[in-house]
């Protein structure tokens, strides 16, 4: 057993122990720890026959399953990166992450089959599909693993530094960037994690989509090192997932707030019992007062709320429930293992109640840029601190707040969303002339895109039409929801667009 070995690891100490539940399958699938590491030592000797190794990378584009781990035990196995995609983009931006990522394994549910498509017919490879009838060429997943040896295979040149997976962060220029996630992020962060009350005997259900370090990451890991239960479902569906709260005695759930809402108003609600839940743990945005409130009067639910990034963690910081209300908004205290700092625009060292950008150092810290050794260069300073580019404080008792954004990236539905990439999409129209996206804040998103555009004199288009432009060329989640045409828009002396300006304007 090497570094990565994960399942070997854990046959060895829990071999019989129930380790996942896949409830998106009918009948759903209970694996022990011997089972996945079965199944994990079968596809590393499949992808090992296929000319895959250290280094290469192992694609897959699919809803939420099994064969995510089963694909990122036996990368981590032989070395090989694991790259989960996002199912939500377009296929010419899978293309664009086909090309810097070079991948020679892609894996796909029957869901994303025509993105597939036309996908391999500009960037072909081998193609494994694990539902329905796949499309030319491609081979069915369990049958080639199940083909394979189960013998232990394991990459012994591999050290801690060396990379798991790829995590795509979005980009501020139009193009996503792959944040590397080293084996020895995995282990600082389920340190992290473990410091914050997660035992050997805990049951998490992950509603996560695998492609963000949100599904992966957060407990999905730090669970199996640590030995406890996993649950997978497809899709999130607020029945279902009261449901297996319930019947499955969950002790430990994460969601984002948009979540924590839909599951209020399931058909459920009112019946289940949600006594086994030790407590909920709330990302990607604050989490409203009325609905800590709900949870703990008709559900006696404690939250713990966080905060996170791709690129450091994902677990940075940690607001205990007793703190729920009485710091309302905070994203509470670092964790155990990580430095956080304010700082202005001369990166000098702030003190308490003095806004400026959060900076982070640690070990849990990303190895960089996949292939992008200049946006990796820049995220550091030299004194070894990533800037994450929000605007943030803290309080005489170290508890942090977010005031601000110093990107323009808002959360929509826990998805960050990156207006320049919307932007660009916008200016290939033709009768555009200038445009601004904005994020407005939004009951059930969290935050919902609003694009702001001067036409070109003499040129004429609808919200419709621009809406359809977008649609046609941008995930769905990316396209905003309404667009307001102007005659101009706010610009700076030194001639930037005013976003701050606009919202102010349109929030009113």
């Amino acid at each position: 057993m090497y570094i990565g070995d994960y399942l070997a690891r854990r046959e060895l100490y829990s071999p019989d122990k129930l380790a996942f539940i896949d409830a998106g399958k009918t009948p759903e699938w209970c694996l022990t720890f011997r089972d996945a590491n079965r199944r994990a030592n079968k596809f590393a000797n499949w992808l090992k026959s296929r000319g895959v190794g250290k280094g290469d990378r192992v694609a897959i584009l699919a809803r939420d399953g099994y064969e995510h781990l089963d694909a990122f035990f036996a990368c981590s196995k032989i070395g090989a990166i694991h790259t989960a995609l996002n199912w939500r983009l377009n296929w010419h931006e899978l293309l664009e992450i086909f090309k810097y990522t070079a991948p020679k394994i892609l894996i796909f549910s029957d869901d994303f089959k025509e993105n597939v498509a036309h996908l391999i017919a500009h960037y072909p490879l081998t193609i494994l599909h694990l539902d329905g009838n796949g499309i030319k060429d491609s081979l069915y997943f369990e049958s080639v693993l199940q083909s394979a040896p189960d013998a232990a295979v394991t990459c012994e040149t591999l050290e801690a530094e060396d990379i798991a997976a790829l995590i795509f962060t979005g980009g501020t220029t139009g193009l996503p960037k792959a944040a590397e996630v080293s084996h020895r992020m995995i282990g600082w962060n389920t340190l992290n994690t473990v410091i914050h009350d997660v035992t050997h005997n805990d049951v998490y259900l992950n509603v996560f989509p695998m492609f963000h370090t949100g599904g992966l990451f957060v407990y999905t890991l730090p669970q199996v090192i640590f030995g406890g239960t996993t649950i997978l479902i497809r899709t999130f569906d607020p029945a279902q997932v009261l449901t297996l709260l319930e019947r499955e005695h969950v002790t430990i759930f994460a969601a984002v707030p948009t979540m924590y809402q839909m599951l209020t108003t399931a058909p459920n609600w009112e019946s289940v019992n949600l006594s086994s839940l030790r407590f909920c743990t709330s990302g990607g945005a604050p989490l409203p007062v009325p609905l800590v409130e709900k949870y703990t009067k008709e559900k006696n639910i404690h939250f713990k709320q966080g905060f996170g990034m791709t690129e450091f963690g994902p677990g940075i910081f940690a607001l205990a429930p007793e703190d729920a209300i009485r710091k309302a908004g905070s994203i509470g205290r670092p964790n155990f293992f990580v430095d956080a700092q304010i700082v202005d625009d001369g990166n000098r060292f702030l003190g308490p109640n003095e806004a400026g950008e959060l900076v982070l150092k640690g070990p849990s810290y990303c190895s960089g840029y996949f292939n992008n050794p200049d946006a990796t260069k820049d995220a550091v300073d030299e004194r070894g601190y990533f800037h994450t580019g929000d605007v943030a404080y803290f309080d005489e008792e170290q508890y942090f707040f977010i005031v601000d954004r110093k990107k323009d990236m808002f959360i929509s539905g826990g998805e960050n969303v990156y207006p320049a990439e919307i932007e660009k999409v916008l200016y290939q129209h033709p009768a555009v002339h200038m445009c601004a996206v904005i994020g407005l804040p939004d009951p059930k998103w969290g935050e919902i895109g609003k694009a702001c555009v001067v036409l070109k004199p003499n040129q004429s288009t609808t919200e419709e039409e621009l809406l359809k432009f977008m649609a046609e060329r941008l995930a769905k989640y990316k396209v905003p929801k309404s667009v307001t045409f102007m005659d101009a828009l706010p610009i700076s002396a030194a001639g930037k667009i005013l976003k701050r300006e606009l919202r102010d304007q349109l929030s009113k």
